[in-house]
């Protein structure tokens, strides 16, 4: 009985050492993930707005976005802006979402624009080029 605990602590710790060696490689892989679309990408974290499906049922629309910021400058102040960014973005959606009606399909190029313009407001002039990725609604 103590000999087969001793083998369960040792296989115990061998997995722990191995998930702790595996780490840094899977948070590298992460990062790298988060860097998709090239340098001047900025991506905004998701995007969720409440929708009302007819007689008590309730949906959920998601919309995943990210900013085309070529200038540095302006990117620097993109990333310093996202919490304000996204608190404004999120107010749209939710907006937008509340008001969809059963089994509509969301207006993508209203959504972008209406976007657009916020994040021109947001940040003090243009130059920022939103981007949309997807909008699903559940």
């Amino acid at each position: 009985m103590i000999g087969d605990i001793e083998g369960m602590d040792r296989r115990r710790l061998l997995a722990t050492a191995l998930f702790a060696a595996a780490a840094p490689a899977v948070a590298a892989a992460a990062e790298e993930k988060k860097k998709s679309g090239g340098g001047s990408y900025v991506q905004i974290p998701t995007l969720l707005g409440a929708t009302s499906r007819g007689s008590s049922r309730h949906g959920v629309m998601s919309v995943d976005c990210g900013l085309d910021v070529p200038d540095e400058a302006l990117r620097t102040r993109v990333q310093q802006s996202i919490p304000r960014l996204r608190a404004a973005f999120v107010q749209i959606v939710q907006t937008y979402a509340a008001g969809l009606g059963d089994g509509a399909m969301p207006n993508a190029d209203y959504l972008a624009q209406t976007l657009q313009r916020q994040a021109d407001t947001v940040l003090g002039k243009p130059g920022a080029r939103l981007l949309l990725g997807s909008i699903v609604v559940n």
